[in-house]
């Protein structure tokens, strides 16, 4: 067995009502007052929250400042925004702070203990043995897959068609990801095409309403999705006992990598330490790259300025051809900065959930043990004082020099610290891709009249998807 798996943490309940109620006795435990704010509770505001928490959130920061309270349904958490407070919580003070016990944990009973819903030395074990799988030159070994995925998927947009973006976005992110990470074919009629569709399935359970999660008879939201996640068990294992049993040293998809992987003490990765990180890996990617490239688009067709300027970047860099990976990392300077600008108004994973595992100061208030804690890159990047006029898209706040100027924490669309996203390379690398390969041939625009509500679970995305009309350039 593996030092890993020996130190595996205890799996917390699933069960919603023994969480509220473990959360009633933690809060009136507290050994210390909470930092300002309201505490009384307030269905509408809980409400609203869900609906858009920056009307929650902006307005509790104008009025407390960079730390502050509030109750939202039974629990009382603590929020933290501005730079400052991000880089207090990802980088100078996380020994503060646990993931497991934050609202991310609610994905364990999917994903298990991959590295969003792991801490400490196991968490840090496993992101080292992970690591080389996501060094430079393995992701740009993806490019090929990336690139003929993108190309097949472009191919099939007819001008003049209306096409919900979102969704079209969303089948070549799970393609991409059926086989850049787990190495097989969505087209095979067989493994590949199952998994995907119950991944997807299994994910939904997360884009509903909070009291839809905490039914759990026969037939709810929560027995359908641990149906989706049984066979995509059956999937995954299948493929790891398999690999492990024929191993091929030519396979570079990241499940063979880390099956491949191992510490400098030569352990390795279990089966399920395996299964869960691969499970994770397809949540964070596939999400959080469909998010993102929706939202460019969107910005695009509502800025013909930075539109106009991408595309005489791109045709004076590639006059057409497919980018290699020195272009997409050197040779594209306003599609960096169109990027940067859409991960600052749209960051998928908008909050980053935590619990305070000790009691700690910040900001002249001190905050309890045991409390919910949370930074949000969403509602930190649309301050004023840090980005003027926040809410226009302006990807030349980007450029270099201003980029390098900002202060450390103002812009933390991937976390920070020891738990900055381990596939931050890879996901760029898909978004510059797919967007350049994109909007190099085509031109998408709004119809007339629609505008775009956000959703926020299970990550940031357009609420109803985002139809847009497909024009030549």
């Amino acid at each position: 067995m593996s030092a890993t798996a020996a130190s595996r943490p205890p799996t917390g309940s699933s069960n919603p009502l023994r969480r509220v109620l473990d959360d009633i006795v933690s809060e009136r435990g507290a050994r210390c007052p909470f930092p300002p704010g309201p505490g009384d509770f307030d269905f509408a505001r809980s409400r609203r929250m869900a609906r858009d928490p920056l009307g929650v959130l902006l307005p509790l920061y104008e009025r407390h400042g960079p730390i502050f309270s509030v109750r939202l349904l039974h629990a009382r958490s603590v929020w933290m925004l501005g730079p400052e407070a991000n880089q207090f919580v990802t980088v100078t003070h996380p020994e503060h702070f646990h993931w497991r016990e934050g609202s991310f944990g609610d994905l364990i009973p999917l994903l298990g203990d991959g590295l969003l819903t792991i801490d400490g030395p196991y968490h840090d074990r496993a992101r080292r043995i992970m690591l080389p799988a996501f060094h430079r030159e393995r992701i740009e070994s993806s490019i090929g897959v990336m690139a003929t995925e993108a190309r097949r998927a472009i191919d099939g947009l007819e001008p003049g068609a209306l096409v919900d973006v979102y969704a079209w976005m969303r089948n070549l992110a799970m393609r991409i990801a059926m086989r850049a990470l787990l190495g097989l074919d969505p087209d095979d009629g067989g493994h590949g095409a199952a998994a995907a569709e119950h991944f997807e399935r299994a994910l939904s359970y997360y884009g509903i309403d909070f009291h839809l999660r905490l039914l759990r008879g026969p037939g709810s939201p929560w027995r359908r999705m641990n149906a989706s996640r049984a066979e995509l068990d059956r999937i995954v294992y299948g493929e790891i006992e398999r690999r492990r049993r024929d191993p091929d040293p030519d396979r570079l998809d990241v499940l063979s990598l880390l099956l491949a992987a191992r510490d400098e003490d030569g352990s390795s990765l279990s089966d399920e330490e395996v299964r869960d990180q691969v499970m994770t890996l397809m949540f964070a990617g596939h999400d959080t790259s469909t998010s993102t490239l929706s939202f460019l688009v969107y910005e695009l067709a509502r800025n013909p300025g930075a539109a106009a300027r991408l595309h005489a970047e791109q045709d004076e860099v590639l006059a057409g051809a497919t980018p290699t990976a020195a272009q997409l990392f050197g040779a594209l300077p306003y599609l960096d900065m169109v990027v940067d600008e859409t991960l600052r108004l749209y960051p998928p994973a908008w909050v980053g959930p935590r619990r305070a595992v000790s009691e700690f100061e910040f900001g002249g208030y001190r905050v309890p043990a045991g409390a919910y804690v949370n930074y949000s890159s969403w509602a930190s990047h649309r301050l004023p004082e840090v980005f003027a006029d926040p809410e226009a898209f302006v990807p030349e706040r980007f450029e270099p020099a201003r980029k390098a100027a900002l202060p450390r924490g103002a812009y933390v669309p991937f976390g920070g610290g020891s738990r900055i996203c381990i596939g931050k390379r890879f996901g760029q690398t898909e978004v510059k891709l797919v967007a350049s390969m994109l909007t190099g041939r085509l031109r998408l625009e709004l119809p007339p009249g629609r505008t775009m509500t956000v959703r926020q679970m299970p990550t940031l995305s357009p609420a109803g998807g985002l139809e847009m009309r497909v024009r030549e350039r």
